[in-house]
């Protein structure tokens, strides 16, 4: 392939990841593919065949965050994970973790706080939500779990203005992390502990994606 035409490709791919990346963050799409693919039509790129992977829009999150949320994603995304280790105390019997954007530092404004639960059957969560006087929605989440994909229970609730969605998992399911769509690998997740030593070793100017689990 000729030097000029694989510069062009690229450039397109960094402009893809880039309008895909300000979709995520400025529209609340979660998909990547689907911001992928209207990231391409809004550019008017007909030639799909060369899309970039989803860490590259992961990536890109993060930078569009830097660049044009500077001062305010750092305080809110401070915010979001306090919010979480809240929701985390208060879930403790479920042994929860802290998965997704607020805890790899690319949230944005539409971002919800996920957090991933375990327990022998969905209703002892709901039991627990309706003790604490908290209204919740149900819902289901399609996750790649061992190589198939599963239909998982969930309840979502919003909590100091901020949308929190728990995904409910087997007892069993503690040691099996589902695989993360942004880069392919298992579900990076933080239990509550890792969580207060992030906020512990954190202000709410810490730069982004600064305080990763161990």
């Amino acid at each position: 392939m000729p030097l000029h035409n694989h510069s062009k490709r690229q450039q397109i791919r960094i402009r893809i990841s880039q309008e895909a990346a300000r979709l995520m963050v400025e529209h609340g799409i979660r998909d990547y593919h689907a911001a992928k693919q209207k990231a391409a039509m809004r550019l008017g790129v007909t030639d799909t065949r060369n899309l970039p992977r989803n860490d590259e829009i992961e990536a890109a999150r993060l930078e569009h965050q830097r660049l044009f949320h500077s001062r305010r994603q750092p305080r809110r995304l401070h915010r979001m994970r306090r919010t979480a280790l809240q929701a985390m105390r208060m879930l403790d019997p479920f042994q929860p973790r802290l998965v997704g954007p607020v805890l790899s530092g690319s949230a944005g404004i539409h971002d919800p706080v996920t957090l991933h639960l375990f327990s022998d059957t969905a209703e002892e969560v709901a039991l627990l939500l309706m003790d604490r006087e908290i209204p919740y929605q149900l819902h289901q989440y399609r996750l790649l779990l061992n190589g198939t994909r599963q239909l998982l229970p969930g309840y979502r609730f919003i909590a100091d203005e901020t949308e929190i969605e728990l995904v409910v998992f087997p007892a069993k399911g503690l040691h099996h992390s589902p695989t993360d769509p942004a880069d392919g690998r298992p579900m990076r997740r933080a239990t509550t502990r890792q969580l207060e030593r992030m906020l512990d070793q954190s202000t709410p100017h810490t730069p982004l994606g600064e305080g990763r689990p161990e």
